[in-house]
C-alpha cells in the first residue's frame, strides 16, 4: 500500500463551450502532472464544458458532444496518472453534473452531484438530476472522496465519505466571486475536516464566465484545519501537492500559501479579469468607452487598459455646451496618463440638427429631461457608430448606484456590451480609484502611478446634460442613497428596515420606487462584473410590472 501519493491541481481558466479547447488544456495539465510524477491530475467542476453552463448543457447535442469529448480523453490519456475532470453524465435518460476520474484509457469511476444549488446565479434544480451519495473511488490503492462543490457545503455528503473508507477528500468547484466570499469558503471547509477528520482539497475554476467571475483561490486543509496550500486569487495557476501516510492517516505536505488580497484588490482584479475574458470569450480584442472626465468612466478606462492594454483602448469626448472645461482637462488628461487613443468628438452640430427636427413637434413645450436625454442617446449613436465601424466593443459606464435607481438614459449612456462598474455603488468607485492610483500589480498591463487625476476624484459628480448640474439635485447623496440600495438591495430589507438604519423614511421610499420603476432599464442594460451576492441579473430577478410597494 503507498503512503506516498501526489496530486497536480490545475486551478486553469476553460471557456464555455469550447470541448476541444477544454479538452486540450486537461491533457496539458495531465502531462504536466506526468512529469512531475503525480498519481493524480485534477481539474475543476465542469471543465469540459465550461461553467455556469445555464440552459446550454441540456442541448442534447451539447452534452452528447462533451461526454464523447471526455471519453476521447480517457483514451488519449491512458499512459500515465489519473485524470478528474468536470462534466455532463447521461443516466437512464436523466442530466447529471458529475466528476470523472479517468485511468487506464476508460473512465474508472464517475461521481454524480448530490446537493444541486438553486439559489443566486444557479438553478441546477432546474437543469440536472439530484446524484445519489455513493462512496469514494480508489487510485493506486488509495480512496478519494469528490463531494462536488455544494456537496461540501453541507455535513452529509462528506460524512458518508469519510464513513465509507475515504482516506482524503478532493472537492472539485465552480464557485464564482462575491466579496468576502473566499474566508466563508475557508470557514465551510474547516468545518468538514474537522467532522471527518480528513485532510481536504478545494480545487476551483478560475475565469470570467458573462457576468460571472471564478476567483480560483483553491486551497488545502490538513485534519485539524491547518491550512497546508493556498493557490493565488483570480490567476491561473498549476500546483503539485504531496500527502503522506503517517500513523494517523493521511497528512498534506506543506506547500506555498500566496498572499490574499484585501476586498477593494480583489474586487477590482475580478473587473479586470472579467473584461479581459469576456473580449476574449466572445472575440473581441479591443473596446472603445465615452470618457466624459468623471470618475465612472475614468475608472472603466483604467480597468480597460489593465485588462487589454493601452493599444486596445479608445476613449471618446463628446462634449456638448455643458461640458465644463475641467471635464476636458481631466479626460484628456486621464487618457494620456493610460497611454490610449483619445478622440475628440463634439456633438453640438448634431444635437442642433435633432432639435431642429423635432421643433414642429415639440413647439409650445418647455425643455425638459427630454433635452438632456437626446444628448446621452447622440452620444450613444455616434458611440455605436464607431463600435461598428472599428469592430471595437463599446463599454458602458454606470456604476450600480445609478443602475439601481435608472439614472442613465436608456439606449443613451447604457448603449454597449460591457459594464465592468454595474455591481459597484458610487461610494466604491471613489474607494478604488485612490486604491488603483496608489497600487499596482503584475497583472495589470496599465502604467504605475496616479493615472487617475486628483480633480476627477474630488469633483461632485455631475452629468453634465444642463446647465451647473450635480447628481445630488435628482439623487440623495450618494452615501445615503448607496446605504438604503444596500439595505434594500443587498440585504433585501424592508423600508422600516431604512428607518431604523437611520435613513430618512421620505428618502427610502423614494429610493424604493425609483428602484423597482427602473427595472425595465435594466433588463435591457449590459452584462457586467459580479461583485456581490445581489448584483441585477441572476441574483435578483424582479418583474417589470409591478406595482407593489413596502408601507412598513
Amino acid at each position: 500500500m503507498a503512503d506516498r501519493f501526489r496530486v497536480t491541481l490545475a486551478q486553469w481558466n476553460p471557456t464555455m463551450g469550447d470541448l476541444e479547447g477544454n479538452a486540450a488544456r486537461a491533457r496539458a495539465a495531465w502531462s504536466e502532472g506526468r512529469e512531475a510524477g503525480a498519481d493524480l491530475v485534477a481539474l475543476p467542476e465542469m471543465f469540459i464544458t465550461g461553467y455556469n453552463t445555464q440552459d446550454l448543457v441540456m442541448k442534447p447535442a451539447f452534452h452528447t458532444a462533451a461526454i464523447a469529448a471526455v471519453k476521447t480523453l480517457a483514451r488519449d490519456c491512458a499512459d500515465g496518472p489519473a485524470l478528474a475532470i468536470g462534466g455532463p453524465a447521461l443516466e437512464g435518460g436523466a442530466l447529471y453534473n458529475a466528476y470523472y476520474v479517468l485511468q487506464g484509457g476508460r473512465i474508472a469511476a464517475r461521481v454524480l452531484k448530490h446537493h444541486l444549488p438553486n439559489e443566486t446565479v444557479f438553478d441546477e434544480k432546474r437543469i440536472y438530476t439530484q446524484g445519489h451519495v455513493t462512496g469514494p473511488y480508489a487510485i493506486n490503492g488509495v480512496r478519494i472522496g469528490s463531494p462536488i462543490c455544494e456537496d461540501s457545503w453541507f455535513e452529509d455528503v462528506c460524512e458518508t465519505l469519510a464513513e465509507t473508507g475515504a482516506e482524503f477528500l478532493l472537492v472539485p468547484n465552480g464557485s464564482p466571486y462575491y466579496r468576502e466570499k473566499l474566508a466563508h469558503r475557508h470557514q465551510l471547509m474547516v468545518a468538514r475536516v474537522v467532522e471527518t477528520g480528513l485532510p481536504l482539497i478545494y480545487l476551483n475554476l478560475v475565469g470570467g464566465q458573462d457576468d460571472q467571475v471564478f476567483d480560483g483561490a483553491s486551497f488545502a486543509l490538513n485534519p485539524g484545519g491547518e491550512l497546508a496550500l493556498q493557490m493565488p486569487v483570480m490567476t491561473e495557476s498549476l500546483a503539485h501537492i504531496d500527502l503522506t501516510r503517517g500513523a494517523d492517516g493521511w497528512r498534506i505536505e506543506q506547500a506555498p500559501l500566496a498572499s490574499i488580497p484585501g476586498p477593494t484588490e480583489q474586487d477590482y482584479h475580478a473587473m479586470v479579469l472579467s473584461l479581459r475574458d469576456y473580449l476574449r470569450k466572445t472575440g473581441f480584442s479591443k473596446v472603445l468607452l465615452g470618457l466624459s472626465g468623471g470618475i465612472d468612466s475614468a475608472l472603466v478606462a483604467t480597468v480597460a487598459v489593465d485588462a487589454l492594454g493601452a493599444e486596445n483602448v479608445r476613449c471618446v469626448m463628446l462634449p456638448s455646451e455643458y461640458t465644463s472645461q475641467a471635464s476636458l482637462d481631466d479626460a484628456k488628461a486621464l487618457a494620456g496618463n493610460l497611454g490610449c487613443r483619445y478622440d475628440f468628438v463634439p456633438i453640438a452640430e448634431g444635437r442642433a440638427a435633432i432639435t431642429g427636427t423635432l421643433a414642429p413637434l415639440f413647439e409650445g413645450k418647455k425643455p425638459d429631461v427630454t433635452e438632456e436625454n437626446i444628448q446621452s442617446r447622440l452620444r450613444g449613436l455616434l458611440l455605436m457608430a464607431i463600435s461598428n465601424k472599428f469592430g471595437e466593443m463599446l463599454l458602458t459606464t454606470g456604476n450600480k448606484s445609478e443602475v439601481a435607481v435608472g439614472y442613465a438614459t436608456i439606449y443613451g449612456d447604457m448603449a454597449g456590451g460591457y459594464n465592468p462598474l454595474k455591481d459597484m455603488y458610487k461610494t466604491r468607485v471613489f474607494e478604488t480609484c485612490r486604491w488603483r492610483n496608489a497600487h499596482h500589480r503584475d497583472w495589470m498591463h496599465g502604467p504605475e502611478g496616479a493615472v487617475i487625476p486628483q480633480r476627477i476624484i474630488e469633483r461632485p459628480p455631475s452629468a453634465e446634460l444642463a446647465p451647473d448640474q450635480r447628481d445630488e439635485d435628482s439623487l440623495p447623496p450618494y452615501p445615503v442613497l448607496d446605504g438604503i440600495l444596500d439595505i434594500l438591495v443587498d440585504q433585501d430589507g424592508s423600508i422600516a428596515d431604512c428607518v431604523a438604519a437611520g435613513y430618512a423614511r421620505e428618502d427610502a421610499k423614494r429610493v424604493e420606487h425609483l428602484l423597482y420603476i427602473s427595472e425595465y432599464k435594466r433588463f435591457q442594460s449590459a452584462p457586467g462584473t459580479r461583485l456581490s451576492k445581489r448584483a441585477f441579473w441572476l441574483d435578483r430577478r424582479y418583474p417589470i410590472a409591478n406595482r407593489w410597494r413596502d408601507d412598513s
